[in-house]
């Protein structure tokens, strides 16, 4: 899986939302928390404002707060909000597949991928990530001694 600079900026905007909910928060100030593009940031912002992730709030003591607690918004839905489905082949969704001969199982593997993925950015919420308390089987993943290897 290859995360975007969209959605890494999404990701750490919508923490350093987390960490100030329920107060509101100006792009400037979320773009020097997580030293990012303040231009960048805020058409980053507006994809999730119109994912109703976040909620914005005009004027002079305006800024950008969670449309939620922080506990109910997931890693996944930030990154499908930016980046559109998790997982594609070709720009298809891993269930659209289709193919021949030795390759015929191939997207039983894509949808495979796809659910691994799922059961880590779906099951972990910005309040986990904030308080540093991953659930269990995300933790396991990252305890494993090849886990941090390049490959």
């Amino acid at each position: 899986m290859q995360i975007s600079a969209r959605g890494d900026y999404a990701v750490r905007a919508a923490l350093s939302l987390a960490s100030a909910y329920p107060a509101l928060m100006s792009a400037q100030a979320i773009a020097a928390d997580q030293d990012m593009p303040r231009k960048f940031l805020e058409a980053v912002l507006a994809d999730l404002r119109r994912a109703g992730i976040v909620r914005a709030q005009r004027g002079a003591e305006g800024g950008y707060t969670l449309a939620r607690p922080p506990g109910e918004v997931t890693i996944g839905a930030i990154l499908r909000a930016v980046d559109g489905p998790l997982a594609g082949v070709r720009g298809l969704r891993p269930e659209q597949t289709q193919y021949d001969g030795a390759a015929e199982n191939l997207p039983r593997l894509w949808v495979a991928v796809r659910a691994a993925v799922r059961d880590v950015v779906d099951e972990v919420s910005l309040a986990d990530l904030v308080g540093g308390r991953m659930p269990a089987h995300v933790r396991r993943l990252t305890a494993r001694p090849d886990a941090w290897e390049s490959r």
